[in-house]
């Protein structure tokens, strides 16, 4: 089996595919197909039109095919298949029934351009700027099994906003990607967790290096992208491959001397070039080993940096356990080479009542694959046990049931730290209301050491054990209204440390057409410890109060099913407040101090809003008018109330960005048709 397609139309017509993996749907695929949807007095029917250019299939006299059919009722939440799905086993892709009687049929030239034009209007602190931007993205069929994407001066202004927050922690914020060209497709690139895609045009990797007479005039946000392209496919033999490359261009900043009155520029990010290759072989159903392969080689003096990763997941015949692990080794050349390694083994039960999974893994301390794959915690052993107990077959009361119990114990690798061991039990039910809802327990019965907080090598700061628990309970999704919510809390061994993280959320559906989707997230940290310093001898830690606000809406009319206007917004608001700083001592503990004085008390706030409309004229083809308004501060002062806060921020310039971006879709085929009837007709 090459590669399984899924093609889903609702009984508006609004259509959905995606590719189906051993991990479930990867909805970032996007395909040309045609159907049409009509309610009639027995129901409802569709047909559907699929191009021989959206499948992958050899050149053969005779073919056949597996598949399936489902029909899924949301108003009872039933799905009806063709051929037989036990939901027991891991992956229904096992069950397709075969399709036969297709003959005589000749794989099509698989070749489309997708030339796209953009516009933008910027206006931001009483100064407007405008753009023009043209580019395309060129898709060709090797073969029956392999693709080319390629993306030429690619424009991804109109991507969704980050969802940024005030970060304390010791690690970098991780977004998830947005752009299109590095959504789609990408199930092989993502084995392992090694790619990172939003790597490719980041942030530059050096930041410059000024006397005291200079100041940075200039820095740039984010480094541009050249080009990029990718081929992904796999074989009738079940052998899949993905090559990844992408090129960004040199970047430099501005640097103002004040004595001389000169600017010079410094170059924070050179030409670099970004590679993944992966090598996916299937075999016995659901079984795979994969080999991955990550480069980063920028020009000149800057770091360059290599990772590659062995993985394996074997399923027994019936698909019922399966063993799994990888071995993985980083290096990075930047003065000298160093060199890290991270592996993983387990055992697991996938299938029936009754799951257990037995795991282990090590993350040495020079692992480090951040030029292009993103990892934090590194330099510890970590041992889990798993079971889990699920019915899925509906009862008198419920329609399933998942009960979850883990016990994870964690220590550092150099030198020898124990860190943590932590027992949890989660779990969830259905009941006959299609209502939703469970809750948990976990807790650290010996306290923890935090190898990563001190951000030192060799440090620790240790912190008391904590009892959390936790509920949470979702209303009947089928209903106009749909509201949801979570309480969790947090007790620690230490008078008046808790911590407390909620949700409220409510979707309102008007109509088939508009919906209406808001959350509310407050969260409260009290007497938390965290790093706030360190000087040449000491490190410095504080005790601090932390309260964060977040409020998100999403609305979406939908005017036909080629037609849409939607909204998005979200405020973020978190202030911290510093109340006592220690020094951090050798074994961990903690000593009053008046030797740091530094005003860390901090207000962030960030504001977003977009409103979209979308017009699919044309097959593959669209046209979108956005207008984003943004803005964000930072005030070294904490304690805030909402009205002052929000007058505050609003006082702060704030960007308002108009754009419109056409993209149109030209198949090799469709051209060729038209140019045959033009001919003809002449």
């Amino acid at each position: 089996k090459q590669q399984s397609l899924e093609f889903v139309v609702t009984a508006a017509g609004v259509q959905f595919d995606a590719k189906l993996t051993t991990d479930g749907e990867d909805d970032t695929w996007n395909s040309i197909w045609y159907s049409g949807a009509k309610i009639n007095e027995k129901g409802w029917a569709v047909e559907m039109k699929i191009p021989y250019s959206e499948l992958r299939f050899p050149k053969n006299d005779v073919q056949e095919w597996g598949m399936n059919i489902f029909r899924r009722i949301q108003r009872i939440k039933a799905s009806y298949d063709w051929n037989f799905v036990d939901n027991a086993k891991n992956s229904y892709t096992l069950f397709d029934g075969v399709l036969q009687g297709i003959e005589s049929i000749n794989p099509p030239t698989r070749l489309s351009f997708t030339p796209y034009f953009s516009t933008y209007v910027n206006s931001f602190d009483g100064k407007t700027t405008s753009s023009f931007n043209g580019g395309m993205d060129v898709k060709y069929g090797i073969n029956d099994a392999f693709t080319f994407d390629m993306t030429l001066i690619p424009d991804f202004g109109q991507a969704n906003f980050d969802n940024s927050i005030l970060n304390l922690t010791p690690f970098e914020q991780q977004f998830s990607e947005q752009r299109t060209f590095f959504t789609e497709g990408t199930e092989l690139f993502s084995k392992g967790g090694m790619f990172y895609s939003r790597r490719v045009g980041g942030e530059p990797s050096r930041y410059p290096v000024t006397s005291d007479n200079e100041e940075v005039t200039e820095y740039p946000a984010k480094v541009k992208l050249f080009n990029a392209f990718k081929i992904s496919g796999r074989t009738k033999k079940g052998l899949g491959i993905g090559f990844f490359n992408g090129v960004t261009q040199k970047m430099e900043a501005s640097i103002f001397n004040h004595e001389t009155g000169e600017t010079r520029k410094e170059v924070v990010e050179p030409w670099t070039n970004y590679n993944v290759l992966v090598f996916d072989q299937r075999f016995n159903g659901n079984s795979s080993v994969s080999l991955i392969n990550t480069n980063v080689t920028r020009d000149g003096n800057f770091r360059d940096a290599n990772a590659t990763g062995l993985l394996w997941d074997l399923n027994n015949k019936k698909n019922t356990y399966k063993t799994f692990g990888s071995v993985k080794g980083s290096w990075v050349m930047d003065e000298g080479t160093k060199f890290g390694t991270k592996a993983e083994i387990g055992l697991e039960k996938i299938a029936g009542k009754h799951r257990f999974s037995l795991n282990g893994n090590l993350t040495t301390k020079d692992w480090d694959i951040n030029d292009v794959g993103f990892s934090t915690k590194t330099n510890f052993a970590n041992y889990n046990a798993w079971y889990g107990y699920r019915i899925l077959q509906p009862t008198k009361t419920f329609n399933n049931i998942y009960l979850n119990f883990n016990l994870n114990y964690y220590h550092r690798l150099e030198p020898f730290i124990f860190q943590n061991f932590i027992f949890n039990h989660n779990n969830s039910f259905t009941d006959k209301n299609f209502r939703n809802f469970g809750g948990g327990i976990e807790f650290t019965p010996f306290g923890q050491n935090d190898i990563y907080e001190p951000r030192t090598f060799g440090r620790h700061l240790k912190v008391p054990g904590y009892f959390d628990s936790w509920v949470w309970f979702e209303s009947d999704s089928r209903k106009k209204l749909q509201y949801n919510f979570t309480i969790d809390y947090y007790a620690f061994d230490e008078k008046g440390r808790n911590q407390v993280f909620t949700n409220f959320g409510l979707r309102y559906r008007f109509s088939d057409r508009f919906n209406v989707n808001w959350s509310f997230n407050p969260s409260f940290s009290n007497n938390e410890t965290g790093f706030a310093g360190k000087s040449d001898t000491d490190i410095f830690i504080g005790r601090r109060q932390r309260n964060t606000y977040e409020n998100a809406l999403t609305s979406k009319y939908t005017f036909n099913e080629k037609t849409a206007l939607t909204l998005t917004f979200r405020h973020y608001f978190s202030d911290v407040t510093y109340k006592q700083f220690y020094t951090l001592n050798q074994d961990g503990s903690l000593a009053e101090t008046d030797l740091f004085n530094r005003n860390l008390n901090g207000t962030y706030n960030a504001w977003n809003v977009d409103l979209r409309f979308s017009w699919w004229f044309a097959p593959g083809s669209q046209l979108t008018l956005l207008y984003r308004n943004a803005t964000s501060n930072y005030l070294e002062t904490s304690r805030l109330n909402m009205t002052k806060n929000y007058d505050v921020l609003f006082s702060e310039p704030t960007v308002n960005n108009f754009s419109l971006k056409l993209t149109y879709f030209l198949d090799y085929n469709r051209v060729k048709s038209w140019t045959k009837k033009k001919n003809i007709k002449s």
